[in-house]
């Protein structure tokens, strides 16, 4: 049954619209109340041509919050139990934002300009709202809005001769999760070495809708030889690399713990983070559930809409959140959270699919 989105101001498009439908865009999905790319061609034929040329994601959903003066890095380090004390101004941190029990609002990247202006960019919450209540209730002096700026990811192993052909060679001295600001036209954005895959590649930081577009156009052109199309984050491609989504294998009744970001929860002496006494009982106590891959042997699973229990001797303990066949790997591959006790590697479970009861295996890795 095919279906079709109704078009309001409470669905916004993107600086890159015009261009992803002239691309020929097969599938949307409706993120922070944006329009955000599922599918070009098919899931599998994006999946392989992601990982062996190059792609162009209009990934404006990741929209971004900024936090703008004297007290914006106190606030920042309030959200996360990472600590942000040695974080420097070309840097990218992952920072898991928690609530005052330590569970998950969102898993997004923070970018920081200096001590007085941070952007976050986030995942589909509405986590503005989270920040706002927070710096007026903590009596700070920040400001919490949401700028003109529209992220553009260039993934894949040609990700870089498209860009330097663009952007000039300084993008090939970019290291991961650091970023440089580099002349397009008569402006500039902040481009990092980052992105939602595995296949390597940066993201743009478009500030200004008015140059979403000839930036668009211009690596088009740039990469016709490299045989660039449009893309979008790719459901095999993430579950093969472990790459969580916010919503759909973590959500509010997650902590971080649960969710395999240990490392990103060490928070600096003296920090008070908003969570951090929920999170250092856990740490005492043990999580009930990790993250972990999950293998389904067999014929291809349709992808999971919902999620799928996992059993063991007839009892349920955890479930399945992402799962799609993987042709790299000859199997379904999925991200489950799984209760103590059985997450070990190798664990044999069963797992109930809309297509009926599989044999499922706990993997101590993920794919790539």
């Amino acid at each position: 049954m095919a279906y079709t989105i109704s078009h309001s101001r409470r669905l916004r498009s993107t600086p890159f619209t015009r261009g992803v439908e002239a691309a020929g865009v097969t599938s949307y999905t409706v993120y922070n109340r944006m329009l955000l790319p599922t599918v070009f061609e098919s899931v599998e034929f994006d999946y392989r041509h992601l990982k062996q040329h190059v792609q162009v994601w209009d990934v404006s959903v990741e929209r971004q919050i900024e936090l703008n003066g004297p007290d914006a890095s106190r606030l920042m380090q309030l959200l996360t139990p990472r600590d942000l004390s040695k974080m420097q101004s070309d840097q990218c941190f992952y920072v898991p934002i928690t609530d005052e029990d330590g569970k998950m609002l969102n898993d997004p990247v923070a970018i920081k300009h200096d001590d007085t202006r941070w952007w976050v960019s986030i995942a589909d919450s509405d986590l503005l709202l989270w920040i706002k209540g927070l710096a007026v209730g903590k009596g700070l002096d920040v400001r919490v809005s949401e700028p003109d700026v529209s992220p553009l990811a260039v993934q894949g192993p040609k990700a870089d001769d498209l860009m330097e052909r663009v952007f000039g060679d300084l993008v090939r001295d970019i290291r991961f999760f650091r970023y440089k600001r580099l002349a397009f036209g008569d402006t500039s954005f902040i481009v990092a070495r980052s992105g939602y895959s595995k296949q390597g590649g940066f993201e743009i930081y478009v500030e200004g809708s008015e140059h979403g577009m000839p930036l668009w156009d211009a690596l088009f052109a740039a990469g016709k030889d490299l045989n660039v199309r449009p893309g979008c984050p790719n459901l095999i491609e993430r579950i093969e690399g472990g790459l969580l989504s916010y919503g759909n294998d973590m959500t509010m009744d997650n902590s971080p713990l649960e969710c395999g970001l240990g490392k990103f929860c060490k928070p600096a002496e003296g920090n008070d983070h908003i969570g951090h006494a929920a999170m250092t009982r856990e740490l005492a106590e043990g999580s009930a559930r990790q993250i972990r891959a999950i293998s389904i042997p067999g014929a291809p699973l349709v992808p999971a809409r919902a999620a799928w229990p996992l059993m063991r001797d007839g009892v349920r303990v955890g479930q399945v959140t992402s799962a799609a066949w993987s042709p790299d790997f000859d199997t379904n591959v999925a991200i489950g959270m799984v209760d103590a006790g059985h997450w070990e590697d190798g664990t044999e479970l069963t797992v109930h699919t809309p297509e009926g009861e599989r044999n499922a295996q706990v993997r101590e890795k993920f794919w790539i």
